[in-house]
């Protein structure tokens, strides 16, 4: 059985929100204004190695070494102007942090920054930005949130790191696909085609464009003949990953392995409606045993949606304000 706890205000749908696909879509397209446009803004490449630069979107407070600082995650195919990740970048920079906005690796428009594909095992691109931020930036205290592939990526790094890096306070995860395989499985179904066919022709194009600027390292002949996204990632994920096969990429980069290691505080926001992250990936032991792990897991907020009825105090968008309550309560302790 699944161990959870509750956060209030508990997530309340409103009643023409029960079906997961429209939760997943609608606020995608909810209006939110120009949220970030009063914020300072500026962007910086973080090095990882000789070859690979991350371009990530920084809302600095003025004296930002009095500050905490927060860096957001995207999930596949997603870049720093997703509008989840503009929608906590501006209640946390209003709340008083710092706010870095990661592109993962050939995201937002970066493909000639590196030769290489990204993938949920480059874990290590987090654990670069969050040792320069503290060695260069002197800060002290960093929170992580990803999202979706973006959330397995943070709770991988989270693991890896254990007690080795004292400015990390705590991460927050939403709809994390912690079982690669059991994910891609689902997205595959019929029922889900939506979602497959814009995650496959994303990332096939994607690759068109990469290759224009890498042409003697991709060969794009089984282009055409891909129709799944596990083909792509077995013909191109996996093997310029270092993945032997895409078996071994999706039993390997799972954050499922890692959790146990985990020795911050950590938030899960999970929907046991969400159409392509299976709730019972979570029914794992090293999750539900350990004590610096919370797991929210409300009955419907689809993948990543969690748009709520109208509360008086908040806005609608429910586990972005559930991260920052996690994010103050941890401050406090």
């Amino acid at each position: 059985m699944i161990s959870m706890v509750t956060m209030d205000p508990p997530f309340a749908p409103p009643f023409f929100l029960s079906n997961p696909h429209v939760m997943t879509l609608l606020p995608r397209k909810w209006p939110r204004g120009r949220i970030l446009h009063q914020v300072p803004q500026e962007t910086r490449l973080f090095r990882i190695d000789q070859e690979t630069q991350i371009l990530t979107v920084c809302n600095w407070q003025t004296r930002r070494q009095h500050h905490p600082t927060l860096l957001l995650v995207h999930g596949l195919e997603g870049c720093s102007e997703a509008h989840y990740m503009k929608g906590l970048a501006h209640k946390a920079w209003h709340a008083g942090m710092n706010v870095l906005r990661m592109n993962q690796r050939n995201c937002g428009g970066t493909e000639h920054l590196t030769p290489t594909l990204y993938n949920s095992g480059l874990s290590g691109d987090l654990r670069a930005i969050l040792t320069e931020l503290v060695n260069e930036d002197e800060l002290e205290s960093l929170w992580v949130v990803g999202y979706s592939m973006g959330g397995n990526l943070t709770l991988r790094m989270a693991g890896e790191l254990g007690h080795s890096l004292s400015a990390l306070k705590g991460i927050g995860a939403i709809c994390p696909n912690i079982h690669p395989a059991a994910c891609v499985e689902a997205l595959e179904l019929p029922r889900n085609f939506i979602y497959h066919n814009y995650f496959l022709s994303s990332l096939k194009a994607r690759l068109a464009r990469k290759a224009k600027h890498f042409p003697e390292k991709f060969d794009l002949s089984p282009y055409p003949h891909i129709t799944t996204l596990s083909a792509f990632d077995d013909v191109y994920t996996a093997p310029f990953g270092g993945y032997k096969d895409v078996a071994d990429y999706y039993e390997r980069v799972g954050a499922r392995h890692l959790v146990h290691d985990i020795q911050v505080p950590t938030l899960i926001i999970v929907a046991q409606d969400d159409p392509f992250i299976p709730y019972h990936t979570f029914n794992i032991a090293p999750l539900q045993n350990n004590s610096n792990i919370q797991l929210v897991a409300p009955d419907h907020g689809g993948h990543c949606g969690f748009f709520q009825k109208t509360v008086s105090t908040e806005d609608r968008f429910w586990a972005e304000n559930r991260i920052l309550d996690f994010i103050a309560e941890t401050r406090e302790d």
